[in-house]
């Protein structure tokens, strides 16, 4: 029997819409179940510090459940790689820095290629990374820590929490712009055993992001000499530039949320609309604030850009320093 017209019409469009219906209510009835977001360092640290923060407001902004879980390791990969093998359903999560920038060019032989298989969802923000001594190191001051380590050599070790982060690559600049060596002990993350070690005096100086070593600091645990970025945190206002001491230096750290590539852009919307409404709220602003961090923001395509051109840069940083590749 041949269909009438306008009842076939209304059946071809109403298959043809049906999609497009899914995909709508798969984000309005996103989340409904408890999403992860992992972390690639250990509890207490900078990147896990700002996955909790962002956490606790996705679930109440969205009235789900988004859990942290901490996946240290090999500087982060461990963490990105189980991300990216998950579904991509929205309920995985990778709370993105600087390592995912760094390690596409540093470590030879990865298994995934970040910018590839990932889909961006936002940039929380960008943070100076921090230089900090034991206060049992007698020196207040870039060019005196210089000195020191001079008068020194061989003799100062630094905390590293792994290589390819964004604390090490702050360092390998460091070392290379004052021409001075330094021994490294590397640990799963600067939270626990490194600050330990760097307040017990086992070692004398780290690199940390802001938002990991500040409470250390404005408790007189640690000595902060000098901030990686061109102009002063308002976090931490006395502290000065390296720059002005090491002209030409200049490292941050940024955080964002990234999902397993093909995760339906309606559930990206829900994510990077939620972050944006974070970065706004007056609450959480000066909760970042005050970890020293200056807001990110946009479309998941403006943080996609910003990922580009941060592994454009570090690449250039690796190859002018002669650094020798991760396998």
């Amino acid at each position: 029997m041949e269909l009438p017209r306008r009842k076939f019409l209304h059946l071809a469009t109403g298959a043809a819409a049906f999609p497009a219906l899914s995909r709508n209510a798969l984000a309005l009835d996103y989340p409904s179940r408890p999403v992860k977001i992992l972390v690639g360092f250990s509890a207490g640290g900078a990147v896990d510090v700002v996955a909790r923060l962002m956490g606790d407001w996705l679930s109440r902004r969205l009235n789900g459940e988004f859990l942290v879980e901490d996946r240290p390791g090999a500087a982060n990969n461990i963490a990105t790689e189980a991300m990216i093998r998950s579904p991509a359903d929205g309920y995985t999560l990778l709370l993105t820095n600087p390592t995912n920038a760094i390690n596409a060019t540093y470590y030879a032989h990865l298994n995934y290629n970040f910018l590839r298989d990932s889909d961006p969802v936002a940039g929380i923000m960008r943070v100076p990374n921090v230089l900090v001594v034991g206060s049992a190191v007698p020196v207040h001051t870039v060019p005196e820590f210089i000195a020191y380590a001079k008068a020194n050599a061989g003799k100062v070790y630094y905390a590293s929490p792994g290589n390819g982060t964004s604390p090490h690559m702050s360092m390998e600049m460091f070392k290379l712009m004052a021409n001075i060596q330094l021994n490294a002990i590397t640990y799963r993350g600067m939270n626990g055993g490194a600050y330990a070690d760097l307040m017990s005096g086992r070692v004398q100086v780290a690199f940390d992001n802001l938002p990991g070593a500040i409470g250390y600091i404005r408790n007189g645990q640690f000595r902060a000499l000098g901030v990686t970025t061109t102009a002063r945190s308002d976090a931490l206002p006395d502290v000065p530039c390296i720059a002005d001491f090491l002209p030409g230096y200049e490292v941050s750290a940024f955080y964002g949320l990234n999902a397993p590539k093909g995760t339906p852009p309606d559930v990206i919307e829900v994510l990077n609309k939620a972050v944006n409404a974070a970065l706004a709220d007056p609450g959480m602003k000066k909760k970042f604030a005050d970890l020293g961090g200056m807001m990110l923001g946009g479309s998941p395509q403006d943080f996609g850009k910003f990922l580009s051109a941060e592994t454009d840069k570090w690449a250039k940083v690796i190859h002018e320093a002669n650094l020798k590749l991760m396998e």
